[in-house]
Protein backbone atom coordinates (compact mmCIF):
# COMPACT_ATOMS: atom_id res chain seq x y z
CA UNK A 1 0.00 0.00 0.00
CA UNK A 2 3.40 2.04 -0.25
CA UNK A 3 2.23 3.82 -3.54
CA UNK A 4 -0.38 5.20 -1.90
CA UNK A 5 1.54 7.92 -0.13
CA UNK A 6 2.81 9.04 -3.54
CA UNK A 7 -0.87 10.32 -4.75
CA UNK A 8 -2.69 13.61 -3.66
CA UNK A 9 -6.45 13.35 -2.82
CA UNK A 10 -8.26 13.29 -5.75
CA UNK A 11 -5.46 10.67 -7.25
CA UNK A 12 -6.24 8.27 -4.24
CA UNK A 13 -9.97 8.44 -4.33
CA UNK A 14 -9.75 7.50 -7.87
CA UNK A 15 -7.78 3.94 -6.81
CA UNK A 16 -9.76 3.33 -3.88
CA UNK A 17 -13.63 3.91 -5.10
CA UNK A 18 -13.51 0.50 -6.77
CA UNK A 19 -17.24 -0.29 -6.87
CA UNK A 20 -19.65 1.01 -8.82
CA UNK A 21 -20.10 3.85 -11.55
CA UNK A 22 -17.16 6.04 -11.44
CA UNK A 23 -16.02 9.24 -13.65
CA UNK A 24 -11.96 10.04 -13.19
CA UNK A 25 -12.05 13.98 -15.59
CA UNK A 26 -8.73 13.99 -15.64
CA UNK A 27 -6.54 16.95 -17.12
CA UNK A 28 -3.60 16.92 -19.01
CA UNK A 29 -0.29 15.91 -17.64
CA UNK A 30 -2.86 14.99 -13.96
CA UNK A 31 -1.41 11.05 -13.69
CA UNK A 32 -4.25 10.14 -15.04
CA UNK A 33 -2.28 6.85 -16.39
CA UNK A 34 -1.09 6.43 -12.44
CA UNK A 35 -4.65 6.44 -11.25
CA UNK A 36 -5.59 3.53 -13.52
CA UNK A 37 -2.63 1.34 -13.31
CA UNK A 38 -3.15 1.34 -9.18
CA UNK A 39 -6.35 0.92 -9.21
CA UNK A 40 -5.82 -2.18 -11.10
CA UNK A 41 -2.99 -3.54 -8.77
CA UNK A 42 -4.93 -2.41 -5.82
CA UNK A 43 -7.88 -4.59 -6.81
CA UNK A 44 -5.57 -7.34 -7.11
CA UNK A 45 -3.86 -6.96 -4.56
CA UNK A 46 -6.10 -5.55 -1.84
CA UNK A 47 -9.20 -6.56 -2.75
CA UNK A 48 -8.43 -9.82 -4.19
CA UNK A 49 -10.04 -9.74 -7.42
CA UNK A 50 -8.66 -12.34 -10.06
CA UNK A 51 -7.06 -10.47 -12.87
CA UNK A 52 -9.11 -12.68 -15.14
CA UNK A 53 -12.37 -10.79 -14.19
CA UNK A 54 -10.73 -7.04 -15.32
CA UNK A 55 -11.03 -5.71 -18.32
CA UNK A 56 -9.30 -2.64 -19.14
CA UNK A 57 -9.29 -0.30 -22.65
CA UNK A 58 -6.64 1.80 -23.67
CA UNK A 59 -6.51 4.02 -26.77
CA UNK A 60 -3.12 2.14 -28.33
CA UNK A 61 -1.58 -1.14 -28.12
CA UNK A 62 1.42 0.72 -26.82
CA UNK A 63 -0.10 2.27 -24.01
CA UNK A 64 -1.87 -1.16 -23.10
CA UNK A 65 1.69 -3.22 -22.91
CA UNK A 66 3.35 -0.14 -20.61
CA UNK A 67 0.14 -0.08 -18.56
CA UNK A 68 0.85 -3.99 -17.82
CA UNK A 69 4.30 -3.68 -17.78
CA UNK A 70 3.64 -1.52 -14.70
CA UNK A 71 1.09 -3.03 -12.78
CA UNK A 72 3.52 -6.25 -13.25
CA UNK A 73 6.25 -5.10 -11.20
CA UNK A 74 3.55 -4.18 -8.42
CA UNK A 75 1.52 -7.52 -8.30
CA UNK A 76 3.81 -9.95 -10.41
CA UNK A 77 3.39 -12.09 -13.33
CA UNK A 78 -0.64 -12.59 -12.18
CA UNK A 79 -0.86 -9.40 -14.26
CA UNK A 80 -0.86 -11.37 -17.72
CA UNK A 81 -4.30 -12.14 -17.16
CA UNK A 82 -6.06 -9.01 -17.26
CA UNK A 83 -8.08 -8.67 -20.04
CA UNK A 84 -6.30 -5.60 -21.32
CA UNK A 85 -5.78 -3.77 -25.22
CA UNK A 86 -7.68 -1.25 -27.35
CA UNK A 87 -11.52 -2.09 -28.10
CA UNK A 88 -10.05 -3.79 -31.25
CA UNK A 89 -7.94 -5.71 -30.34
CA UNK A 90 -9.79 -7.05 -26.80
CA UNK A 91 -12.58 -7.91 -29.04
CA UNK A 92 -11.10 -9.37 -31.77
CA UNK A 93 -9.87 -11.97 -29.17
CA UNK A 94 -13.84 -12.43 -28.23
CA UNK A 95 -14.61 -12.26 -31.84
CA UNK A 96 -12.16 -15.28 -32.41
CA UNK A 97 -14.24 -17.62 -29.94
CA UNK A 98 -17.11 -16.87 -30.76
CA UNK A 99 -16.71 -16.16 -34.51
CA UNK A 100 -19.40 -19.34 -35.71
CA UNK A 101 -22.13 -17.98 -33.55
CA UNK A 102 -21.89 -15.11 -36.61
CA UNK A 103 -21.10 -17.36 -39.52
CA UNK A 104 -17.73 -16.59 -39.48
CA UNK A 105 -14.75 -19.12 -38.95
CA UNK A 106 -12.51 -18.64 -36.23
CA UNK A 107 -9.47 -17.98 -38.47
CA UNK A 108 -11.39 -15.00 -40.25
CA UNK A 109 -8.91 -12.33 -42.14
CA UNK A 110 -8.76 -8.55 -40.48
CA UNK A 111 -8.49 -6.22 -43.16
CA UNK A 112 -6.76 -2.89 -42.93
CA UNK A 113 -7.76 -0.08 -44.87
CA UNK A 114 -5.79 -0.23 -48.16
CA UNK A 115 -7.41 -4.02 -48.14
CA UNK A 116 -10.99 -2.59 -48.06
CA UNK A 117 -10.32 0.21 -50.63
CA UNK A 118 -8.93 -2.07 -52.68
CA UNK A 119 -12.21 -4.18 -52.79
CA UNK A 120 -14.08 -1.04 -53.00
CA UNK A 121 -12.45 -0.39 -56.45
CA UNK A 122 -13.15 -3.66 -57.57
CA UNK A 123 -17.28 -3.08 -56.74
CA UNK A 124 -17.08 0.22 -58.45
CA UNK A 125 -15.26 -1.18 -61.39
CA UNK A 126 -18.21 -3.98 -61.35
CA UNK A 127 -21.28 -2.04 -61.15
CA UNK A 128 -19.21 0.18 -64.12
CA UNK A 129 -19.62 3.47 -61.87
CA UNK A 130 -17.50 6.16 -62.08
CA UNK A 131 -14.18 5.98 -59.76
CA UNK A 132 -13.98 10.06 -60.27
CA UNK A 133 -17.22 10.02 -58.00
CA UNK A 134 -17.38 7.14 -55.87
CA UNK A 135 -13.77 7.33 -54.41
CA UNK A 136 -12.60 4.95 -52.04
CA UNK A 137 -11.58 7.14 -49.41
CA UNK A 138 -15.26 8.72 -50.00
CA UNK A 139 -17.11 5.17 -49.86
CA UNK A 140 -15.28 3.72 -47.25
CA UNK A 141 -15.61 7.09 -44.91
CA UNK A 142 -19.52 6.63 -45.50
CA UNK A 143 -19.38 3.26 -44.62
CA UNK A 144 -17.18 3.28 -41.58
CA UNK A 145 -19.70 6.44 -40.09
CA UNK A 146 -22.57 4.21 -40.57
CA UNK A 147 -21.29 0.97 -39.20
CA UNK A 148 -19.46 3.37 -36.39
CA UNK A 149 -23.37 4.30 -35.75
CA UNK A 150 -24.13 0.73 -35.85
CA UNK A 151 -26.40 1.34 -38.29
CA UNK A 152 -25.86 -1.92 -40.86
CA UNK A 153 -26.46 -1.74 -44.62
CA UNK A 154 -29.75 -3.58 -44.40
CA UNK A 155 -30.98 -0.40 -42.66
CA UNK A 156 -29.12 2.02 -44.62
CA UNK A 157 -30.86 1.20 -47.87
CA UNK A 158 -34.33 0.92 -46.09
CA UNK A 159 -33.90 4.62 -44.47
CA UNK A 160 -34.70 7.86 -46.46
CA UNK A 161 -32.96 10.26 -44.88
CA UNK A 162 -29.55 8.41 -46.18
CA UNK A 163 -31.10 7.77 -49.59
CA UNK A 164 -32.04 11.56 -49.80
CA UNK A 165 -28.03 12.34 -48.34
CA UNK A 166 -26.66 10.35 -51.09
CA UNK A 167 -28.61 11.74 -53.97
CA UNK A 168 -27.90 15.11 -52.52
CA UNK A 169 -24.10 14.47 -53.19
CA UNK A 170 -24.90 12.97 -56.38
CA UNK A 171 -23.59 9.65 -55.16
CA UNK A 172 -26.96 7.59 -55.38
CA UNK A 173 -25.67 4.12 -55.20
CA UNK A 174 -23.89 4.33 -51.73
CA UNK A 175 -26.43 2.16 -50.45
CA UNK A 176 -25.51 -0.74 -52.85
CA UNK A 177 -22.08 -0.64 -52.28
CA UNK A 178 -22.29 -0.72 -48.83
CA UNK A 179 -24.36 -3.79 -49.20
CA UNK A 180 -22.15 -5.36 -52.05
CA UNK A 181 -18.67 -4.56 -49.41
CA UNK A 182 -20.27 -5.99 -46.65
CA UNK A 183 -21.26 -9.14 -48.98
CA UNK A 184 -17.92 -9.43 -49.87
CA UNK A 185 -16.42 -9.36 -46.91
CA UNK A 186 -18.67 -12.16 -45.46
CA UNK A 187 -17.82 -14.07 -48.32
CA UNK A 188 -14.21 -13.66 -48.05
CA UNK A 189 -14.64 -14.74 -43.61
CA UNK A 190 -12.92 -11.25 -43.57
CA UNK A 191 -13.78 -8.11 -41.00
CA UNK A 192 -12.17 -4.76 -41.13
CA UNK A 193 -11.50 -2.88 -38.26
CA UNK A 194 -15.12 -1.28 -38.13
CA UNK A 195 -16.35 -4.72 -38.26
CA UNK A 196 -14.60 -5.85 -35.03
CA UNK A 197 -16.83 -3.32 -33.09
CA UNK A 198 -20.15 -3.98 -34.98
CA UNK A 199 -19.76 -7.16 -35.21
CA UNK A 200 -19.44 -7.26 -31.38
CA UNK A 201 -22.27 -5.05 -30.37
CA UNK A 202 -24.40 -7.63 -33.16
CA UNK A 203 -23.07 -10.98 -31.16
CA UNK A 204 -24.18 -9.16 -27.67
CA UNK A 205 -27.12 -8.32 -28.46
CA UNK A 206 -27.96 -11.69 -30.56
CA UNK A 207 -26.83 -14.01 -28.10
CA UNK A 208 -27.53 -13.25 -24.82
CA UNK A 209 -25.72 -16.18 -23.75
CA UNK A 210 -22.73 -14.88 -24.69
CA UNK A 211 -23.33 -11.39 -23.42
CA UNK A 212 -24.05 -13.30 -20.11
CA UNK A 213 -20.72 -14.72 -19.83
CA UNK A 214 -18.88 -12.07 -20.24
CA UNK A 215 -21.09 -9.84 -18.11
CA UNK A 216 -20.06 -12.77 -15.57
CA UNK A 217 -16.32 -13.17 -16.44
CA UNK A 218 -15.62 -9.71 -17.26
CA UNK A 219 -16.71 -8.06 -13.60
CA UNK A 220 -14.81 -4.66 -13.38
CA UNK A 221 -15.02 -2.64 -16.37
CA UNK A 222 -12.08 0.45 -17.12
CA UNK A 223 -12.16 2.40 -20.15
CA UNK A 224 -9.40 4.98 -20.96
CA UNK A 225 -9.53 8.53 -23.23
CA UNK A 226 -13.22 7.82 -22.56
CA UNK A 227 -14.27 11.25 -24.71
CA UNK A 228 -12.83 9.39 -27.90
CA UNK A 229 -15.24 6.63 -27.87
CA UNK A 230 -18.17 6.08 -30.60
CA UNK A 231 -21.76 4.72 -29.96
CA UNK A 232 -20.37 1.34 -30.99
CA UNK A 233 -17.62 1.29 -28.19
CA UNK A 234 -20.10 2.85 -25.43
CA UNK A 235 -22.68 0.36 -26.27
CA UNK A 236 -20.41 -2.55 -25.94
CA UNK A 237 -19.08 -0.53 -22.53
CA UNK A 238 -22.37 -0.38 -21.17
CA UNK A 239 -23.73 -3.94 -21.99
CA UNK A 240 -20.99 -5.19 -20.16
CA UNK A 241 -20.83 -3.68 -17.25
CA UNK A 242 -25.00 -3.92 -16.63
CA UNK A 243 -24.92 -6.88 -14.23
CA UNK A 244 -22.07 -5.37 -11.80
CA UNK A 245 -22.09 -2.00 -12.78
CA UNK A 246 -18.24 -1.54 -12.04
CA UNK A 247 -17.61 0.68 -14.90
CA UNK A 248 -14.64 3.71 -14.62
CA UNK A 249 -14.21 5.75 -17.17
CA UNK A 250 -11.50 8.18 -17.71
CA UNK A 251 -11.26 10.93 -19.73
CA UNK A 252 -11.26 14.70 -20.67
CA UNK A 253 -13.53 16.19 -22.81
CA UNK A 254 -11.23 19.06 -23.73
CA UNK A 255 -9.16 16.59 -25.05
CA UNK A 256 -11.67 15.00 -27.64
CA UNK A 257 -9.89 15.16 -30.93
CA UNK A 258 -11.49 11.80 -33.10
CA UNK A 259 -14.92 13.44 -33.97
CA UNK A 260 -13.99 12.60 -37.60
CA UNK A 261 -13.39 8.97 -36.94
CA UNK A 262 -16.92 9.07 -35.28
CA UNK A 263 -16.41 10.16 -31.41
CA UNK A 264 -18.96 11.17 -29.96
CA UNK A 265 -18.29 13.79 -26.88
CA UNK A 266 -22.05 13.23 -25.82
CA UNK A 267 -20.64 9.55 -24.40
CA UNK A 268 -19.08 11.47 -21.82
CA UNK A 269 -20.80 14.65 -21.13
CA UNK A 270 -24.04 12.76 -20.56
CA UNK A 271 -22.63 9.65 -19.02
CA UNK A 272 -24.04 10.64 -15.51
CA UNK A 273 -27.67 10.40 -17.33
CA UNK A 274 -27.11 6.96 -17.67
CA UNK A 275 -25.39 6.07 -14.46
CA UNK A 276 -27.31 8.57 -11.56
CA UNK A 277 -25.09 7.04 -8.67
CA UNK A 278 -21.93 8.07 -10.62
CA UNK A 279 -19.23 9.08 -8.81
CA UNK A 280 -17.24 11.46 -10.07
CA UNK A 281 -13.67 12.44 -9.28
CA UNK A 282 -11.32 15.55 -10.90
CA UNK A 283 -7.82 15.27 -11.19
CA UNK A 284 -6.77 19.12 -11.73
CA UNK A 285 -3.35 18.94 -11.16
CA UNK A 286 -0.96 19.26 -13.90
CA UNK A 287 2.51 18.00 -13.42
CA UNK A 288 3.90 18.20 -17.11
CA UNK A 289 3.31 21.28 -17.84
CA UNK A 290 4.58 25.00 -16.93
CA UNK A 291 2.69 27.54 -15.66
CA UNK A 292 2.63 29.81 -19.02
CA UNK A 293 1.40 26.88 -20.90
CA UNK A 294 -1.41 25.52 -18.47
CA UNK A 295 -2.94 28.68 -18.43
CA UNK A 296 -2.64 29.50 -21.85
CA UNK A 297 -4.45 25.89 -22.45
CA UNK A 298 -7.57 27.08 -19.59
CA UNK A 299 -7.87 30.49 -21.96
CA UNK A 300 -8.64 28.40 -24.79
CA UNK A 301 -10.46 25.86 -23.28
CA UNK A 302 -12.74 27.94 -21.42
CA UNK A 303 -14.64 29.01 -25.03
CA UNK A 304 -16.02 25.36 -25.34
CA UNK A 305 -20.05 25.84 -25.15
CA UNK A 306 -20.56 21.94 -23.67
CA UNK A 307 -18.35 21.27 -20.93
CA UNK A 308 -17.49 18.98 -18.09
CA UNK A 309 -16.56 22.32 -15.25
CA UNK A 310 -12.73 21.77 -14.23
CA UNK A 311 -9.83 23.73 -12.70
CA UNK A 312 -6.50 22.77 -14.09
CA UNK A 313 -3.69 24.21 -12.20
CA UNK A 314 -0.20 23.41 -11.75
CA UNK A 315 2.46 24.01 -9.23
CA UNK A 316 5.47 23.82 -11.39
CA UNK A 317 7.47 26.92 -12.80
CA UNK A 318 6.41 30.26 -14.82
CA UNK A 319 8.30 28.47 -18.14
CA UNK A 320 9.11 29.96 -21.05
CA UNK A 321 6.62 32.07 -23.17
CA UNK A 322 4.75 30.84 -25.76
CA UNK A 323 6.47 31.84 -28.99
CA UNK A 324 4.55 32.77 -32.10
CA UNK A 325 6.45 32.29 -35.36
CA UNK A 326 4.75 33.97 -38.50
CA UNK A 327 6.19 32.72 -41.91
CA UNK A 328 4.88 33.78 -45.26
CA UNK A 329 4.77 29.84 -46.90
CA UNK A 330 5.01 27.18 -45.57
CA UNK A 331 8.77 26.70 -47.15
CA UNK A 332 9.44 29.67 -45.06
CA UNK A 333 7.62 28.55 -42.10
CA UNK A 334 9.95 25.04 -42.27
CA UNK A 335 13.11 26.90 -42.55
CA UNK A 336 12.19 28.82 -39.27
CA UNK A 337 11.13 26.03 -37.50
CA UNK A 338 14.39 24.07 -38.73
CA UNK A 339 16.71 26.66 -37.78
CA UNK A 340 15.05 26.94 -34.53
CA UNK A 341 15.79 23.68 -33.08
CA UNK A 342 19.39 24.01 -34.63
CA UNK A 343 19.55 26.79 -32.08
CA UNK A 344 18.06 24.74 -29.31
CA UNK A 345 20.71 21.90 -29.53
CA UNK A 346 23.25 23.89 -29.95
CA UNK A 347 23.08 26.50 -26.97
CA UNK A 348 20.95 24.04 -24.72
CA UNK A 349 21.98 20.61 -25.66
CA UNK A 350 18.33 19.91 -26.92
CA UNK A 351 18.32 16.06 -28.17
CA UNK A 352 16.46 15.48 -31.15
CA UNK A 353 14.30 13.08 -29.56
CA UNK A 354 13.04 15.56 -26.67
CA UNK A 355 11.39 17.28 -30.52
CA UNK A 356 7.99 16.75 -32.12
CA UNK A 357 6.87 19.34 -35.01
CA UNK A 358 3.32 18.30 -35.30
CA UNK A 359 0.23 19.23 -37.45
CA UNK A 360 -3.20 18.84 -38.54
CA UNK A 361 -2.49 16.63 -41.88
CA UNK A 362 0.26 14.35 -43.18
CA UNK A 363 0.98 16.40 -46.69
CA UNK A 364 2.14 19.32 -44.40
CA UNK A 365 4.89 17.53 -43.60
CA UNK A 366 7.02 17.97 -46.95
CA UNK A 367 8.13 21.74 -46.31
CA UNK A 368 9.29 20.65 -42.84
CA UNK A 369 11.22 17.47 -44.16
CA UNK A 370 12.94 19.39 -46.49
CA UNK A 371 13.97 22.36 -44.59
CA UNK A 372 15.43 18.98 -41.89
CA UNK A 373 17.47 17.58 -44.36
CA UNK A 374 19.15 20.92 -45.07
CA UNK A 375 19.91 21.47 -41.78
CA UNK A 376 21.01 18.06 -41.24
CA UNK A 377 18.67 17.20 -38.84
CA UNK A 378 17.58 14.00 -38.24
CA UNK A 379 14.04 12.74 -38.09
CA UNK A 380 11.40 10.48 -38.26
CA UNK A 381 7.65 10.42 -39.72
CA UNK A 382 4.90 8.41 -37.71
CA UNK A 383 2.08 7.49 -39.81
CA UNK A 384 3.34 7.92 -43.26
CA UNK A 385 4.03 4.91 -45.23
CA UNK A 386 4.32 2.45 -42.10
CA UNK A 387 6.64 -0.95 -42.06
CA UNK A 388 3.13 -3.20 -42.86
CA UNK A 389 2.13 -0.95 -45.76
CA UNK A 390 5.34 -1.18 -47.81
CA UNK A 391 4.89 -3.72 -50.77
CA UNK A 392 6.92 -6.83 -50.05
CA UNK A 393 5.52 -6.73 -46.48
CA UNK A 394 2.19 -6.89 -47.77
CA UNK A 395 2.98 -9.70 -50.33
CA UNK A 396 4.38 -11.69 -48.16
CA UNK A 397 1.61 -11.02 -45.58
CA UNK A 398 -0.87 -11.91 -48.18
CA UNK A 399 0.50 -15.13 -48.42
CA UNK A 400 0.15 -15.61 -44.63
CA UNK A 401 -3.27 -14.78 -44.65
CA UNK A 402 -3.92 -17.03 -47.40
CA UNK A 403 -2.67 -20.16 -45.75
CA UNK A 404 -4.65 -19.08 -43.05
CA UNK A 405 -7.98 -18.58 -44.59
CA UNK A 406 -8.74 -20.03 -47.97
CA UNK A 407 -11.83 -17.70 -48.57
CA UNK A 408 -9.46 -14.55 -48.59
CA UNK A 409 -10.13 -13.55 -52.11
CA UNK A 410 -7.98 -10.02 -51.36
CA UNK A 411 -4.77 -12.16 -50.23
CA UNK A 412 -5.50 -14.59 -53.33
CA UNK A 413 -5.40 -11.77 -56.43
CA UNK A 414 -2.74 -10.23 -54.85
CA UNK A 415 -0.33 -13.56 -54.55
CA UNK A 416 -1.37 -15.74 -57.26
CA UNK A 417 0.61 -14.03 -59.44
CA UNK A 418 3.45 -13.07 -57.75
CA UNK A 419 6.35 -13.96 -58.09
CA UNK A 420 5.19 -13.95 -61.87
CA UNK A 421 4.22 -17.66 -62.95
CA UNK A 422 2.13 -16.26 -66.04
CA UNK A 423 -1.19 -16.26 -64.38
CA UNK A 424 -2.14 -12.61 -65.89
CA UNK A 425 -5.42 -10.73 -64.87
CA UNK A 426 -7.86 -12.37 -67.81
CA UNK A 427 -7.35 -15.21 -66.53
CA UNK A 428 -7.99 -14.31 -63.18
CA UNK A 429 -10.93 -12.64 -64.63
CA UNK A 430 -12.42 -16.42 -65.90
CA UNK A 431 -11.94 -18.18 -62.30
CA UNK A 432 -14.06 -15.36 -60.93
CA UNK A 433 -16.85 -15.71 -63.42
CA UNK A 434 -16.35 -19.20 -63.09
CA UNK A 435 -16.39 -18.93 -59.26
CA UNK A 436 -19.79 -17.00 -60.19
CA UNK A 437 -21.07 -19.33 -62.09
CA UNK A 438 -20.67 -22.70 -60.51
CA UNK A 439 -21.42 -20.38 -56.39
CA UNK A 440 -18.14 -21.44 -55.00
CA UNK A 441 -15.39 -19.55 -53.56
CA UNK A 442 -12.73 -18.83 -56.10
CA UNK A 443 -10.01 -20.92 -54.22
CA UNK A 444 -12.02 -23.65 -55.05
CA UNK A 445 -11.85 -22.54 -58.94
CA UNK A 446 -8.36 -22.55 -58.77
CA UNK A 447 -7.40 -25.99 -56.37
CA UNK A 448 -10.02 -27.72 -58.76
CA UNK A 449 -8.78 -25.51 -62.37
CA UNK A 450 -9.10 -28.64 -64.76
CA UNK A 451 -12.60 -28.89 -63.96
CA UNK A 452 -13.37 -25.47 -64.09
CA UNK A 453 -11.08 -23.85 -66.72
CA UNK A 454 -9.39 -26.22 -69.32
CA UNK A 455 -6.64 -24.83 -71.62
CA UNK A 456 -2.68 -23.73 -71.28
CA UNK A 457 -2.84 -21.91 -68.65
CA UNK A 458 -3.84 -24.72 -66.01
CA UNK A 459 -0.48 -26.14 -65.44
CA UNK A 460 0.58 -22.76 -63.75
CA UNK A 461 -2.51 -22.62 -61.34
CA UNK A 462 -2.59 -26.17 -60.57
CA UNK A 463 1.02 -25.98 -59.36
CA UNK A 464 0.11 -22.73 -57.46
CA UNK A 465 -2.69 -24.59 -55.48
CA UNK A 466 -0.16 -27.24 -54.61
CA UNK A 467 2.33 -25.42 -53.25
CA UNK A 468 -0.77 -23.55 -51.22
CA UNK A 469 -1.98 -26.80 -50.05
CA UNK A 470 1.83 -27.84 -49.01
CA UNK A 471 1.91 -24.38 -46.97
CA UNK A 472 -1.56 -25.55 -45.03
CA UNK A 473 0.02 -28.81 -44.33
CA UNK A 474 3.19 -26.62 -42.43
CA UNK A 475 1.00 -24.10 -41.04
CA UNK A 476 -0.63 -26.71 -38.85
CA UNK A 477 2.69 -28.02 -37.40
CA UNK A 478 5.18 -25.26 -36.98
CA UNK A 479 4.98 -22.13 -35.29
CA UNK A 480 4.82 -18.88 -37.00
CA UNK A 481 8.38 -18.03 -37.22
CA UNK A 482 8.78 -21.77 -39.10
CA UNK A 483 6.36 -21.42 -41.16
CA UNK A 484 6.24 -17.98 -41.78
CA UNK A 485 10.31 -18.40 -43.16
CA UNK A 486 9.18 -21.94 -45.16
CA UNK A 487 6.56 -19.66 -47.05
CA UNK A 488 8.87 -17.04 -48.00
CA UNK A 489 10.94 -19.25 -49.09
CA UNK A 490 9.25 -21.97 -50.65
CA UNK A 491 6.81 -18.98 -52.56
CA UNK A 492 9.84 -17.54 -54.06
CA UNK A 493 9.23 -14.16 -53.03
CA UNK A 494 12.96 -14.46 -51.57
CA UNK A 495 14.82 -15.73 -54.15
CA UNK A 496 13.51 -12.61 -56.46
CA UNK A 497 14.32 -10.16 -53.89
CA UNK A 498 17.77 -11.76 -53.11
CA UNK A 499 18.08 -11.46 -56.93
CA UNK A 500 17.42 -7.94 -57.30
CA UNK A 501 20.62 -5.77 -56.16
CA UNK A 502 18.74 -2.43 -56.90
CA UNK A 503 19.21 -0.33 -54.04
CA UNK A 504 15.48 -0.10 -53.50
CA UNK A 505 16.11 -4.42 -53.93
CA UNK A 506 18.49 -4.72 -51.08
CA UNK A 507 16.35 -2.70 -48.96
CA UNK A 508 13.10 -4.28 -49.48
CA UNK A 509 15.01 -7.83 -49.40
CA UNK A 510 15.95 -6.36 -45.33
CA UNK A 511 12.72 -5.16 -44.69
CA UNK A 512 11.61 -8.59 -45.30
CA UNK A 513 14.48 -10.12 -43.08
CA UNK A 514 13.07 -7.71 -40.31
CA UNK A 515 9.54 -8.80 -40.51
CA UNK A 516 10.84 -12.61 -40.06
CA UNK A 517 12.34 -10.75 -37.18
CA UNK A 518 9.18 -9.55 -35.70
CA UNK A 519 7.80 -12.96 -35.91
CA UNK A 520 11.00 -14.61 -34.71
CA UNK A 521 10.42 -12.26 -31.80
CA UNK A 522 6.74 -13.08 -31.27
CA UNK A 523 7.10 -16.63 -31.14
CA UNK A 524 10.12 -16.27 -28.31
CA UNK A 525 8.17 -14.01 -25.83
CA UNK A 526 6.58 -15.66 -23.10
CA UNK A 527 3.49 -13.44 -22.87
CA UNK A 528 2.35 -14.70 -26.48
CA UNK A 529 0.67 -18.52 -25.18
CA UNK A 530 -0.50 -18.83 -28.64
CA UNK A 531 3.05 -18.91 -31.40
CA UNK A 532 0.66 -19.69 -33.89
CA UNK A 533 0.97 -17.51 -37.66
CA UNK A 534 -2.56 -17.18 -37.43
CA UNK A 535 -2.05 -15.48 -33.43
CA UNK A 536 0.65 -13.13 -35.26
CA UNK A 537 -1.33 -12.32 -37.99
CA UNK A 538 -4.26 -11.12 -35.43
CA UNK A 539 -1.88 -9.14 -33.66
CA UNK A 540 -0.15 -7.48 -37.06
CA UNK A 541 -3.55 -6.47 -38.36
CA UNK A 542 -3.83 -4.37 -35.11
CA UNK A 543 -1.45 -2.46 -35.04
CA UNK A 544 -0.88 1.28 -34.77
CA UNK A 545 2.00 3.33 -36.48
CA UNK A 546 2.80 4.33 -33.51
CA UNK A 547 2.64 1.17 -31.88
CA UNK A 548 5.18 -0.49 -34.86
CA UNK A 549 7.45 2.34 -34.31
CA UNK A 550 11.10 0.45 -34.44
CA UNK A 551 13.93 2.63 -34.88
CA UNK A 552 17.03 1.52 -34.48
CA UNK A 553 18.69 5.09 -33.76
CA UNK A 554 15.73 6.80 -31.18
CA UNK A 555 17.46 10.03 -31.38
CA UNK A 556 15.62 11.42 -33.92
CA UNK A 557 12.69 14.48 -34.20
CA UNK A 558 9.52 13.13 -34.35
CA UNK A 559 7.08 14.27 -37.27
CA UNK A 560 3.33 13.25 -36.53
CA UNK A 561 -0.37 14.63 -37.03
CA UNK A 562 -1.78 15.96 -33.76
CA UNK A 563 -4.15 12.62 -33.93
CA UNK A 564 -1.07 10.69 -33.75
CA UNK A 565 0.58 12.42 -30.61
CA UNK A 566 -2.39 11.13 -27.86
CA UNK A 567 -0.83 10.71 -25.01
CA UNK A 568 3.20 11.25 -25.74
CA UNK A 569 5.40 13.65 -24.22
CA UNK A 570 7.94 16.03 -25.29
CA UNK A 571 10.38 18.89 -23.84
CA UNK A 572 10.02 21.04 -27.08
CA UNK A 573 6.90 21.12 -29.32
CA UNK A 574 6.13 22.99 -32.35
CA UNK A 575 2.62 23.21 -33.74
CA UNK A 576 2.70 24.27 -38.01
CA UNK A 577 0.16 25.56 -40.01
CA UNK A 578 -1.80 27.41 -37.34
CA UNK A 579 -3.92 29.00 -40.12
CA UNK A 580 -8.01 29.43 -40.78
CA UNK A 581 -9.43 26.32 -42.01
CA UNK A 582 -6.39 24.22 -41.82
CA UNK A 583 -6.13 24.21 -37.95
CA UNK A 584 -8.40 23.36 -36.75
CA UNK A 585 -10.13 22.51 -40.42
CA UNK A 586 -13.78 23.91 -41.22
Amino acid sequence: MDYLKTLNDPQREGVLNTEGPCMVIAGAGSGKTRVLTLRIAHLIQSKGVDPFHILALTFTNKASAEMRARIETLVGTEARNIWMGTFHSVFARILRYEAEKLGYPGNFSIYDTEDSKTLIRQIVKDLQLDDKVYKPNVVLNRISGAKNRLVSWQEYLNNPVYQADDESAMKPHMGKLYKLYCERCFKASAMDFDDLLFNTNVLFRDHVDVLNKYQHRLRYVLVDEFQDTNLSQYLITKRLSAVHQNVCIVGDDAQSIYAFRGADIKNILNFEKDYPELKVIKLEQNYRSTKVIVNAANAVIRNNTAQLQKDVWTANEDGELIELIKANSDNEEGKLVANSIFEEKLNFQVRNQEVAILYRTNSQSRAIEEALRRTNVKYKIIGGLSFYQRKEIKDIIAYLRFVINQNDEQALRRIINLPKRGIGPGSVDKMIVAASENNVSLWEVVSSIFKHMPGRITNAIDQFATMIRSFMVEVQRKDAYEAASYITKQSGLLRELYEDKTIEGLSRYENVQELLNAIKEFVDNEENKDKSLGAFLQEVALLTSVDEDKDEDPDKVTLMTIHMAKGLEFKNVYLVGMEEDLFPSQ
